[in-house]
């Protein structure tokens, strides 16, 4: 399946713009009110967006981040753990010291309770010893069905990380580089899954951020090869998180592309109408968690495909 119905979302407690993340995410923006306040908001926003979630029937696992750990962005767990359909889970390298707190054993040991099961572990975050670095399923975008890893490099996706995923998961890596304008400067985008997003049939991306000709068209040549319909963003929808999407399962077998409200509300018409003739739309607004987090509604869930008991 190249998509699944169970999602694993972390409540904040101690949510605030990360100082250690902010250097090389440039969606990152602070907002005048205290940590309390911004905490405040974030949860109402993640509490709104799980019920919406839920409505649909889409299947949430919540855990509580732990408050002693002080960990700013444990809202967006996608970058930490993978959990794949062979029982496998894997563990990546950040890039903040401070983020690297939010991997949690009795996160793992939630899942097996709710009769998921753990075969394996994939773990990578020895590389961190030399600061190399993979953020999980924010630099990676794995197409399930047809064994291929997109990924753009920066500063968390190094390239001998990527192929040593690759040839672990048995997948054919699409490496390119993406970069986005900041203070008239191309600038490496910190995540693939903040300009991308890859469904079933189609994918949405910001093509505008592949510089480099040859790694476009190559881009293109896989989805097309693929079967994928793609679905182009602007530079501008990007930082308004159009590409910050996924993909998930409800009720019934029913799709749904999942997005933040200010996503939706940056699509054409057009645009609007080609994702729905694939699927149903999910929004939520989370426009604090955005702002201060850098990230949106398909970074706060980390995907569940392991085989159940």
């Amino acid at each position: 399946m190249q998509i699944t119905n169970t999602i694993l979302m972390i409540r904040p407690v101690n949510f605030r713009m990360n100082e250690q993340t902010a250097v090389n995410n440039y969606f990152q923006e602070d907002i005048t009110a205290t940590n309390d306040t911004i905490n405040a908001k974030a949860q109402a926003e993640f509490d709104a967006f799980v019920t919406a979630l839920r409505a649909k029937g889409v299947h949430v696992i919540v855990v509580d981040d732990n408050k002693e750990l002080d960990t700013p962005d444990s809202i967006f767990p996608n970058n930490w753990v993978s959990f794949h359909a062979n029982g496998t889970v894997g563990l990546y390298p950040m890039f903040a010291e401070n983020r690297r707190n939010e991997r949690r054993e009795d996160i793992l040991e939630r899942l097996e309770a709710e009769g998921f099961l753990i075969e394996n572990i994939m773990d990578y975050t020895a590389a961190e010893e030399e600061e190399i670095y993979l953020e999980g399923t924010g630099s990676l975008l794995i197409d399930r069905i047809n064994n291929k890893v997109y990924c753009a490099l920066s500063d968390r996706a190094s390239e001998e990380l990527i192929i040593e995923f690759c040839e672990d998961f048995d997948c054919l890596p699409v490496i390119f580089t993406a970069n986005q304008t900041v203070n008239g400067k191309r600038m490496p985008i910190y995540h693939t899954n903040v300009m991308m997003c890859l469904a079933e049939t189609f994918s949405v991306i910001c093509l505008d951020t592949i510089d480099d000709k040859k790694e476009k068209k190559n881009v293109v040549h896989h989805l097309k090869e693929s079967g994928k319909e793609i679905i182009t963003i602007t530079e501008e929808q990007m930082h308004h998180f159009a590409g910050n999407m996924l993909q998930v399962l409800g009720a019934n077998e029913q799709r749904y592309l999942v997005m933040s409200s200010q996503a939706y509300h940056s699509l054409t018409p057009a645009q609007i109408k080609s994702i729905e003739a694939h699927c149903e739309i999910i929004h939520s607004s989370l426009d604090t968690i955005e702002t201060c987090g850098g990230g949106s509604a398909r970074c706060m869930m980390a995907e569940v495909f392991l085989p159940q008991s």
